[in-house]
C-alpha cells in the first residue's frame, strides 16, 4: 500500500510539469497594490496596467479586456495538476476494475464447476473464458491479500480432496467448489505457477493496473523529448520486471542474460521514443508537435513493448519448456520444447502488442472526439488530468484481461508438430499422444 501511494504521488506531481504549458499563462500575480502585471498570450507580452488605462479609449479594446481576464483565470485554475481530484480519478479507476472483476466472479457463482486443481473454472477454449479468467486474475483487491491469507488459501487448495469428501454441514458441493477456486484465485495472484515463489506487488498481474497505470498517464501526458524519454524507460524497465516475474520459469535464466536482455530492451524502447519525438519537433511547428506529441506513446510503446517482451524471454526459446499432458504431467522429465517455447514467446509479444492501443490509443481519441468530454473539459481545464487518468486506467484495466485473453494460457502443439523425441511416445494406456500442452507464460 506505501509503495502504491508513493507511486501515485510521485506521478502526479510529475504530471504537474508535463501538463503545464496549455494556453494562455498567467506568469504572477502581485497584491493589490496595483503594481504592473505581465500577462504572457503565445509568446506576446502585455502590461495590464496599460490594458485598464487605454480602457476607455477604444470599444474594441474595452471588449477584449474580460477576454484576457477570463483566460487568466483559467490558467490559474489549469497551470498545475490537481493533485487530490487526480488521485481520486486513480482510485475511482481501480474500483472501476475490480467491480468489474466482482461482476464476473457474481455471475458465475453458482454455475462453478466441480473444484479440481488441475482444471479451470471457466472454459479456456472460448475467449469468454479467459476474459473472466483474467478478470478475477488483474483484481486489484488481490494486493490485499496478507502473506498468512495467501498461506492459508495455498493450503486450502492443497486439501482439496478432504474439503470435497468432508462438506461443512449446510455448505453444498458448489459452494465449496466457488471457495476453492477462490483460494486457488488468491493464491495464484501472489505465487508463481511454476516455482511457488512470491511475486513482488509491483509485478503481479493484479498490480499492473495500481502501479503501471500512472506510469501509463504520464507517457500520454509527455509534450517534450525529455518527460516522453525518461517515462518510456520507467514504463520498459517496468514491463521488464514484469515480464521477469511471469515468465515460464521452468527454463533456467543466468543474472547475465537477464541484464543483456533488459539492456536491449529499454534500449530499443527509447531509441523509437527518442526518433519519433525528435521527427516530430523538427519536421512540425512547436504548436502542431505538442498535440502530435500526445500520440506518440502509442506507436513506441507498440514496438518497444514487443521488442521488451519477445528480448526478455528469448532465452526460453534457446533453452525450451516442458510439455505435459492434459493433467499437468511432463511427458519427458527434464526434455524441453523449442518449438513450443518459440510458439508461447511469439503469441506473448502478439498480445503484448494489442495491448497499447487500448491504453495509449483510445484515451486521448476519447478526449478529443467525445463532445461532452470535450465540454467538460474545455470549461474545466482542472479536469484535464484527472479525466485522462480515469479513461486511462479504465482502459489499460480492462484492455489488459481482454489481450491476454486472446491465446490460452495453456498452449496447444500436435505431436506431429513437436521435436521427434515427443512424437513416440504413449501415454497410460498405450495409445499415442495427439495433442501436448505447454504454459506459455503471461
Amino acid at each position: 500500500t506505501m509503495s502504491l501511494r508513493l507511486t501515485t504521488v510521485a506521478t502526479t506531481r510529475s504530471l504537474s510539469g508535463i501538463f503545464r504549458n496549455n494556453g494562455v499563462i498567467a506568469s504572477k500575480r502581485f497584491s493589490s497594490n496595483r503594481r504592473p502585471v505581465v500577462i504572457r498570450h503565445r509568446g506576446k507580452a502585455t502590461d495590464a496596467t496599460s490594458n485598464a488605462n487605454a480602457k476607455s479609449s477604444s470599444p474594441a479594446e474595452s471588449t477584449a479586456a474580460p477576454a484576457t481576464k477570463t483566460a487568466v483565470e483559467s490558467s490559474s485554475s489549469s497551470d498545475g495538476v490537481p493533485l487530490g481530484k487526480t488521485v481520486v480519478a486513480m482510485t475511482l479507476a481501480i474500483a472501476t476494475v475490480s467491480t468489474a472483476a466482482n461482476i464476473a466472479e457474481n455471475a458465475t457463482a453458482s454455475t462453478v464447476p466441480k473444484f479440481d486443481p488441475k482444471s479451470q473454472r471457466f472454459d479456456q477454449s472460448t475467449f469468454m473464458g479467459r476474459l473472466s479468467k483474467m478478470l478475477l486474475a488483474c483484481d486489484p483487491t488481490l494486493l490485499f491479500k496478507s502473506g498468512a491469507e495467501v498461506q492459508r488459501c495455498k493450503d486450502l487448495v492443497e486439501d482439496w480432496t478432504n474439503q470435497m469428501n468432508n462438506l461443512p454441514e449446510g455448505m453444498t458441493e458448489t459452494e465449496m467448489s466457488r471457495k476453492l477456486w477462490e483460494a486457488q484465485r488468491v493464491a495464484g495472484a501472489a505465487l508463481h505457477p511454476d516455482t511457488g515463489d512470491t511475486i513482488p506487488l509491483p509485478f503481479r498481474m493484479s498490480g499492473y493496473v495500481p502501479f503501471n497505470g500512472p506510469i501509463c498517464v504520464a507517457m500520454v501526458a509527455s509534450q517534450s523529448t525529455s518527460a516522453l524519454l525518461f517515462w518510456s524507460w520507467v514504463n520498459q524497465s517496468q514491463n521488464a520486471l514484469v515480464n521477469y516475474y511471469n515468465r515460464n520459469a521452468s527454463s533456467e535464466m543466468t543474472n547475465e542474460t537477464l541484464m543483456k536482455s533488459y539492456a536491449a530492451a529499454v534500449g530499443s524502447a527509447l531509441t523509437v521514443a527518442f526518433g519519433l519525438a525528435t521527427f516530430i519537433q523538427k519536421r512540425y511547428s512547436p504548436e502542431q508537435a505538442k498535440n502530435l506529441m500526445r500520440w506518440v506513446s502509442f506507436p513506441s510503446a507498440v514496438v518497444a513493448s514487443s521488442l521488451n517482451c519477445y528480448i526478455v524471454r528469448s532465452p526460453e526459446i534457446d533453452t525450451g519448456i516442458p510439455l505435459v499432458d492434459r493433467d499437468g504431467d511432463e511427458i519427458l522429465p527434464g526434455e524441453t520444447s523449442k518449438i513450443a517455447a518459440e510458439r508461447g514467446v511469439n503469441s506473448t509479444t502478439f498480445s503484448r502488442a494489442l495491448l497499447q492501443a487500448p491504453v495509449y490509443f483510445f484515451p486521448p481519441l476519447l478526449m478529443s472526439s467525445i463532445p461532452i468530454i470535450k465540454n467538460v473539459v474545455e470549461r474545466n481545464p482542472a479536469l484535464r488530468v484527472p479525466m485522462t487518468t480515469y479513461l486511462l486506467l479504465c482502459c489499460f484495466g480492462l484492455g489488459l484481461p481482454a489481450s491476454v485473453a486472446i491465446f490460452p494460457q495453456m498452449g496447444e502443439i500436435k505431436v506431429s508438430e513437436a521435436e521427434e523425441k515427443y512424437q513416440k511416445i504413449s501415454d497410460k494406456s498405450g495409445k499415442g499422444y495427439e495433442v501436448l500442452f505447454y504454459n506459455k507464460g503471461l
